[in-house]
């Protein structure tokens, strides 16, 4: 029997298991051939320390020593655009994201292809940072199995008993058993809760779209920072010499292996081609990933009210990679008995708790 059983390999069930290992045995089953293939394969990849909720923007800032000190980070930047109509949008935006103002000349200096006419108000963020997370993901599980753990791909789950000394979890032939459950199933933790006997937590998987186009005009765009549209209604993102781009759709939708929707990418990057000079004349590739929320868009860390030997390590919404590192350590602490490194008010904001 072993003491910790991880249902899920994105990055919350990966860095859990790397986090649970100093602890006891774990055995973390993935229903997929590959870890990560699911939100965690398809993120955009930003370290923002001032994106989400306070509890969220706790987790980021908790979580930035371990992505710096492991060269996880690299420099890119974040600015915000705004053109005429927009301003109390972008005043708001700007301030959630604590973001100071620069004049518009100078956003057109850092990204040619803007639109002079339409870009009349810009905001940066200089320490915003692309985070590398493959690695992070690929790194969490070797640290997990050097301590001991055993991740097993191409184990759907299709029972869970409980049982006086814990858990029963039935993947495909197997009978694996444990003390403590951890369910960080992404966006199908409430099924798995359900299979357990526990409450769901009202998990919404929404859709995230993305299209990779050629980079515009032919420029070089190594050096251009992510770019957001007021209300984050687009983004933008280089990467690998081309640009990402996404309607930053929010569609609620099943769990499921999500795919682009046509018409939804059609008019994000409508609205993208309105702030700049280059048209889109060809999209290279698109898919589509499911960020996992609760009511309240924070992530949900920590014991069950209704039975100690189940956690929940889940509702990473757009957050999980940069959250990772500092969620992995709550959820370790809690389980541990160990004070958590985080204040009392951040840990209650996390706790599934709140939502009993």
């Amino acid at each position: 029997m072993q003491d910790f059983l991880i249902i899920g390999g994105g990055i919350a069930g990966v860095s859990a298991a790397a986090a649970l290992s100093d602890l006891g045995s774990v055995t973390l089953l993935e229903m997929e051939d590959a870890l990560g293939y699911h939100a965690s394969g398809r993120s955009a990849a930003m370290f923002e320390e001032n994106y989400g909720n306070p509890a969220v923007v706790a987790l980021n800032r908790a979580s930035a020593a371990h992505h710096r000190g492991n060269g996880y980070l690299s420099a890119r930047g974040f600015m915000l655009v705004g053109g005429p109509g927009e301003e109390e949008g972008f005043a708001r935006d700007r301030a959630d994201l604590a973001l100071h103002g620069i004049p518009a000349q100078e956003a057109l200096a850092r990204v040619p292809v803007l639109r002079p006419e339409r870009v009349t108000m810009a905001a940066l963020h200089e320490d915003a940072m692309d985070l590398d997370a493959d690695r992070l993901l690929q790194d969490f599980a070797k640290s997990a199995r050097a301590k001991g753990a055993e991740i097993l791909c191409r184990q759907a789950v299709r029972a869970i008993k409980r049982t006086p000394k814990g858990w029963e979890v039935t993947a495909g032939d197997t009978v694996f058993e444990a003390r403590t459950l951890v369910n960080a199933a992404g966006a199908w933790v409430d099924q798995i809760a359900v299979m357990a006997g526990i409450a769901p937590i009202g998990i919404i998987p929404k859709r995230r779209s993305m299209a990779r186009l050629p980079a515009p005009g032919g420029q070089d765009v190594t050096g251009w920072p992510m770019l957001m549209g007021v209300g984050e209604r687009w983004y933008a993102k280089p990467d690998a010499g081309k640009l990402l781009v996404s309607p930053a759709d929010a569609d609620p939708v099943e769990p499921m292996d999500a795919y682009a929707d046509d018409m939804v990418l059609a008019e994000g990057l409508a609205r993208y081609e309105e702030m700049v000079t280059e048209p889109v004349t060809r999209v290279e590739a698109n898919w589509a990933g499911l960020r996992s929320f609760v009511s309240d868009g924070a992530l949900v860390l920590g014991c069950e009210p209704a039975d100690s030997a189940f956690f929940w390590c889940a509702a990473q919404g757009g957050y999980g990679m940069q959250t990772a590192p500092a969620a992995a350590r709550l959820l370790a602490d809690l389980a541990g008995g160990r004070a958590p490194e985080l204040d009392r008010g951040t840990v209650a904001a996390l706790s599934p708790a709140r939502l009993r």
